[in-house]
């Protein structure tokens, strides 16, 4: 039995308990972490418990990170959009047939990148399919007739060039990575992403969603998760809300973040993300994520995770009423682009920055946009940053460690 598999099927022989939620955040406060027993009791949490849940979780957020939100201004690269997984929710891979180009060339690559430099961006997203070139012989020969074996050397190129070209600094999110591979990209990425999605071995099984996925099985993307607290990477992760995993699923999960953090120091951000189906997917016609349980595990999250961990909700998957995850503990916005869409949620567009900042203060918080990686990661800067990468922020930031100019240098939020 694994260990996910072990701790999950402990949580759930440990019983229930009535959650003392109005002595709860103090106790988070204090150090103390939930019991076994009391994890298990945030299962049975329901929808008219949610409310004192998520109070708890936004107590905890205030004391840790009092009433400031951050949001990243970054353009989005898709490198590639060839892919070796298939996924039952993603819209995002393409095949060499219907890809239009393979790869996106160098010029691409910076173009995209100074039109975000005009309009102020700091982050240069990088997302791209899993080693497509291990299944796409097209994708081989493209990469061969540049000089690169893999799609991630030729990541780290284009890395390279956006930093030593332009003002931006990349934040990859390329799937999984071997030591060798994550470290050719370390000089060049303060940062890096991978999201965990989930643990639950369900998902891969006969007619999961990760069933044609390889990379989506969770002991590689936790091994990449830790090779990039021994190598001193700030990562950014997360779990996924509603593709078919259970409540005491999402618990273990949020764990296994906190088990790696715990031992490294390196996840700078979580990412709750809920599922929205896509028309034309093997998960075209599964219900969305509902509020609810987004709710409720935004504020499971920062019950686990703590009141020092940066926690975001995507606002264009929740472009309704995403300020209401406030209420239940988050502190980031993420990444929003004033030049690109989300490629991988091209329904879903950015909030505009002024809307963004109104919905923000409307619910007392002050929004404040960072670069794509946290300040506190600053401090340690000779464990985390490479100098090279220290120099260039040094330029953009204030003395807080957040962009330079604060939200009024962005046009229309002034």
């Amino acid at each position: 039995m694994t260990t996910v598999a072990i701790r999950e099927e402990s949580l759930l022989s440990s019983g229930l308990t009535a959650l003392r939620l109005d002595t709860l955040s103090s106790r988070l406060q204090e150090g103390i972490r939930l019991s076994g027993e009391e994890l298990a009791g945030l299962v049975d949490v329901t929808n008219d418990g949610i409310a004192d849940l998520c109070g708890a979780a936004s107590d905890l957020r205030d004391f840790g990170k009092g009433r400031l939100v951050t949001f990243s201004p970054k353009v989005f690269i898709p490198l590639t959009m060839l892919c070796r997984d298939f996924c039952g929710y993603c819209t995002f891979r393409r095949d060499p047939d219907t890809a239009g180009d393979l790869y996106m060339s160098p010029e691409q690559v910076l173009k995209v990148a100074r039109a975000g430099e005009a309009l102020g961006c700091t982050e240069a997203l990088f997302t791209l399919g899993e080693r497509p070139e291990l299944r796409y012989p097209e994708a081989k020969e493209w990469l061969a007739e540049r000089g690169s074996q893999t799609t991630l050397e030729y990541l780290a190129d284009v890395c390279q060039l956006v930093a030593e070209e332009t003002s931006l600094m990349p934040h990859v999110n390329p799937g999984t990575m071997s030591r060798r591979e994550m470290a050719a990209l370390r000089p060049y990425n303060p940062s890096m992403g991978l999201m965990l999605e989930s643990t639950s071995p369900r998902l891969y099984e006969k007619e999961g969603p990760h069933e044609f996925a390889p990379s989506k099985r969770p002991r590689v993307r936790l091994k990449t998760l830790e090779i990039g607290g021994e190598l001193g990477v700030p990562f950014t992760t997360g779990i996924l809300v509603g593709i078919g995993e259970t409540r005491m699923e999402r618990i273990v999960a949020l764990l296994e973040i906190r088990k790696l953090h715990d031992a490294h120091g390196h996840i700078q951000e979580v990412i709750v993300q809920n599922f929205k189906a896509k028309p034309e997917t093997p998960m075209g016609e599964a219900p969305d994520a509902a509020s609810e349980e987004l709710l409720w595990t935004v504020a499971v999250a920062r019950l686990i995770l703590g009141p020092d961990m940066n926690i975001q909700v995507p606002p264009n998957l929740n472009s309704d009423n995403y300020e209401i995850y406030l209420n239940a503990g988050i502190n980031d916005w993420g990444g929003v682009s004033p030049v690109t869409i989300d490629y991988v949620n091209p329904e879903a567009p950015w909030p505009g920055l002024a809307e963004l900042r109104n919905r923000t203060e409307a619910r007392g918080f002050m929004l404040k946009p960072r670069l794509p990686v946290y300040p506190e990661f600053l401090d340690k800067a000779g464990a985390y940053l490479a100098e090279s990468i220290r120099t260039k922020m040094s330029d953009v930031i204030d003395h807080q460690g957040y962009v330079l100019g604060g939200i009024e240098r962005y046009a229309g939020t002034s």
